[in-house]
């Protein structure tokens, strides 16, 4: 662990300087917000595979590495072919699809706020290396927590890559006094700003919110540290060290110097249980996969001086070119997910193929409540669908509008129009309250011995371009909501004797 630091005067200016130009330049655009919702997944709250797979999906980019890593060697175990989120988050867990997500947005905020600072992007590859260092040597290690020591070894150099970024002028005094008088960065950040660069980089995930186990792994390990068995969270800022180390020594400009890895290697590989061997196997088999899109968030490529990254494309708006087939792929997840998942999970996986599948703007889930005779919104997906939860109710006595008409007739329903004055008299007050900005929507009817129980609603606001459900799409949309039937069928049958909910 580091020392007390020296100067609290000077340790609470550098904090306040460092503030201050984050507030001027800003906090890593939407990063902030996302990682509240990923650790707020990821400590267990309500719903919290849910919250994690919505959280997800509101990145089209993330939306793509989370499922390539579900289908990667590395989760082969589980089975290949998983096509939706709600399953991956399923297979891999909220912690392990949450450390993976917050090292994912980490990279893609500094990498879209960061063109004009070379500094800062040396110490980004830095950290991109360092991350797929950590996964080998956790998978050389046999643990489970191997997404956990990605994202820690990719935040062990927080501190000074928000420095370069940000503080510009200190890290080039930095490294003037490292050249100068030949001491170590930590040394001269300590002399210089009152407190040392991993001090920093603990101080901005405190203020970020990170979980305790990440902010403890970013302190330098020394190899002289302890002898004894290390636990848990001496394992993780270990690797973090080693990692951090290791891509430092190879992002070097004048190239990577073997025989200092192997003196990295040696000094740590006892505490690590692992060989020196295992470990130099663990950095090469790093290198061979730092183009792997199922860990970064580009694919990026190692060359003899800097590592580049490349642009991602741009997410497809409104609905998919090859919608039947996506649905048909969400079908075969839900089935393969029947024995293992619970009703509330098979119905985000539903809810979740519609939404994606038909590339919908919202997707909703109501589900009906005898005890209050209303129809009230379960779960959702979409931008500002959440804020519109508690406007989403309305009684279960039948009305004569659109809703109630699919739900008595228990046929998907599709309106093209829904803004023609024709067919004004025909939805509900609540819809026109809080989701008139719909351009098309539909309602898929959920319905057990000719009981209505729910719907899942779909719309395309007027920001997305016209679509609407063609007869391809038709079976796979009934294939969904017959088997979701029949399960939810079944398990009500099997509760009825306890009377709790399936839900």
């Amino acid at each position: 662990m580091s020392s007390a630091v020296l100067d609290p005067q000077a340790a609470e200016k550098t904090l306040e300087l460092l503030w201050a130009r984050v507030r001027l330049r800003g906090d890593l655009p939407g990063f902030a917000k996302v990682v509240n919702s990923i650790i707020g997944a990821m400590r267990g709250d309500n719903d919290a595979e849910f919250n994690m797979t919505k959280t997800v999906l509101s990145d089209p980019a993330l939306t793509q590495r989370v499922l390539r890593l579900a289908n990667s060697a590395m989760y082969s175990v589980f089975g290949m072919g998983i096509n939706t989120v709600s399953k991956a988050v399923i297979v891999l867990g909220t912690e392990s699809i949450g450390h993976l997500a917050l090292g994912l947005k980490l990279i893609d905020g500094l990498t879209n706020t960061m063109a004009d600072a070379p500094a800062t992007r040396t110490e980004l590859e830095k950290a991109v290396l360092a991350g797929h260092i950590g996964r080998q040597v956790a998978s050389s290690a046999s643990t489970r927590d191997v997404e956990e020591a990605v994202v820690c070894s990719m935040l062990h150099s927080l501190g000074r890559m928000m420095l370069t970024f940000y503080l510009p002028e200190s890290w080039a005094a930095i490294q003037a006094c490292c050249a100068d008088s030949h001491v170590s960065e930590a040394d001269a950040s300590r002399e210089l700003l009152g407190l040392n660069l991993e001090e920093i980089g603990r101080a901005i995930a405190k203020r970020w919110g990170f979980p305790s186990s990440l902010i403890d792994s970013m302190t330098y390990v020394h190899p002289e540290a302890t002898g004894e068995p290390i636990d848990h969270a001496q394992w993780l800022a270990t690797v973090s060290t080693v990692s951090s180390r290791c891509a430092d020594v190879i992002c070097r400009s004048d190239g990577a110097d073997t025989a200092e890895l192997s003196r990295i290697v040696g000094n740590y590989s006892d505490m690590l249980g692992l060989e020196p061997e295992q470990i130099l196997a663990a950095v090469d088999a790093a290198l061979q996969s730092v183009e792997d899109e199922a860990v970064i968030s580009r694919p990026i490529k190692l060359t003899e001086d800097a590592v580049t990254i490349e642009a991602e494309p741009g997410a497809e708006l409104g609905k998919p070119a090859n919608a039947a087939q996506l649905l048909t792929r969400g079908v075969i997840d839900m089935r393969g997910a029947v024995q293992s998942a619970s009703s509330a999970q098979l119905l985000a996986m539903a809810l979740e193929t519609v939404f994606k599948g038909l590339g919908l703007s919202r997707a909703i889930a109501f589900m009906r409540n005898n005890e209050r005779h209303q129809y009230a919104a379960r779960m959702c997906f979409g931008e500002g669908a959440q804020d519109l939860l508690d406007k989403l109710s309305f009684p279960d006595a039948y009305q004569p509008d659109v809703f109630h008409a699919a739900l008595a007739n228990d046929k998907m329903i599709f309106i093209e129009n829904a803004h023609a004055p024709a067919f004004s008299s025909k939805l509900p007050r609540w819809w026109k309250g809080a989701l008139f900005d719909a351009r098309s929507f539909m309602v898929l009817p959920l319905t057990v011995n000719r009981n209505p129980i729910g719907f899942i609603y779909g719309d395309w606001d007027l920001t997305l371009p016209a679509a609407k459900v063609d007869s391809s799409e038709v079976e796979p949309l009934n294939d969904l909501r017959g088997l979701l039937v029949s399960v939810i069928e079944q398990r009500r049958h099997q509760n009825t004797s306890s009377g709790k909910s399936i839900f």
